[in-house]
């Protein structure tokens, strides 16, 4: 086959940053998304095969992920309808809070005092500092709240930066317990907590990097991220959806270290306190009080439901007694009034 006929077709449209033969987009209703799911079941019968025991862990993140993607997408209607800066930064103060949330309390063993608001600082300032200076002067956004590019920027940056500020702070706390006596050592010679906590904190950088890194350095040669492939199966010029990637990869590689930097020296800062002594006391790894009651309150639950079905076992027995007493008696034919 001769291509050279087509090569000019193909410059010309990369120069206009479309496709020649460009599919049309096919609209899909939940019973895709339903025969998607049977794909669940590969993992879970990998599992249960191997005994990995994540059968309910797959559910519960499956179900978690069609409710919380609907519920997105019928909120993200309405703000992209109204278009209203309040309503916009109101919804990415959210997206922050549930972001510390899901950090300090799902995705840490360890925790240290103070860590909820040093984890909440550190992951708004860095991702919307990076996501506001990149909306307005990189994607050339006016305003640069503008729903529509806004929103799913600032979504990518805040779960890329999250995973990179869990495995930096998990890191840091495990060091701080397992170094105890190299520390304290480093600090009865004179260091700074800075100097003695140096060495953790710039490992824990470097492993919370690892993954952005990588990802840079694979993408468009082994994958494809998730945003060029929506782009492009939504039908987006190809060149404007590669530019949008490069951009994107770059906001969230400094958004991640801004974000990763920031909670680990606040990690340093608790867990070594000003007067230079290591302070294990202020590192836990108990589970946060609101799961506690949340657990409480599970049990609770189940043992009153367990008290209601013994209830209405035994007035289900009492019932059959007696209505076999009356039987005996009609066949003896006793009177049962």
């Amino acid at each position: 086959m001769n291509f050279l006929p087509i090569l000019p077709s193909l410059f010309q449209s990369a120069e206009n940053g479309t496709c020649p033969d460009k599919p049309n987009t096919i609209p899909l209703h939940w019973s895709n998304v339903g025969i998607a799911s049977l794909f669940i079941f590969v993992s879970g019968l990998i599992s249960l095969w191997l005994g990995l025991r994540l059968e309910k862990s797959l559910l519960t993140s499956s179900i978690r992920c069609v409710v919380q993607l609907t519920i997105m997408g019928l909120v993200l209607e309405d703000v992209f309808r109204m278009r209203h800066p309040i309503i916009v930064l109101g919804m990415i103060f959210v997206l922050v809070f549930l972001g510390a949330n899901e950090i300090v309390f799902n995705k840490s063993k360890r925790r240290h005092t103070g860590m909820y608001m040093s984890v909440l600082a550190s992951l708004g300032i860095s991702t919307i500092l990076v996501g506001i200076i990149g909306s307005r002067y990189a994607m050339l956004q006016i305003p640069f709240w503008d729903p529509q590019v806004f929103i799913p920027t600032m979504g990518m940056l805040l779960g890329n930066c999250m995973s990179a500020i869990a495995v930096g702070v998990s890191y840091a706390l495990e060091q701080f317990s397992e170094q105890k006596e190299k520390i304290e050592m480093f600090l009865a010679f004179g260091a700074t907590r800075w100097e003695a906590g140096r060495s953790v904190a710039t490992e824990a950088i470097r492993l919370a990097m690892l993954p952005t890194i990588n990802s840079m350095s694979i993408i468009g040669l082994i994958s494809i991220p998730g945003m060029l492939t929506g782009q492009l199966i939504g039908g987006a010029p190809i060149m404007d959806a590669i530019k949008y990637q490069q951009i994107i990869m770059f906001m969230i590689s400094a958004s991640s270290a801004l974000g990763v930097l920031m909670s680990i020296l606040a990690c340093i800062f608790t867990c070594i306190d000003s007067s230079h002594r290591l302070r294990i006391d202020r590192i836990s790894n108990s589970k946060p009080w609101i799961y506690v009651k949340r657990d409480e309150l599970i049990a609770s639950i189940k043992f009153g439901i367990t008290r209601l079905k013994n209830y209405v076992c035994c007035c289900f027995l009492k019932s059959d007694k007696f209505s076999d007493q009356d039987d005996q008696i009609l066949l003896l034919g006793g009177d049962t009034s």
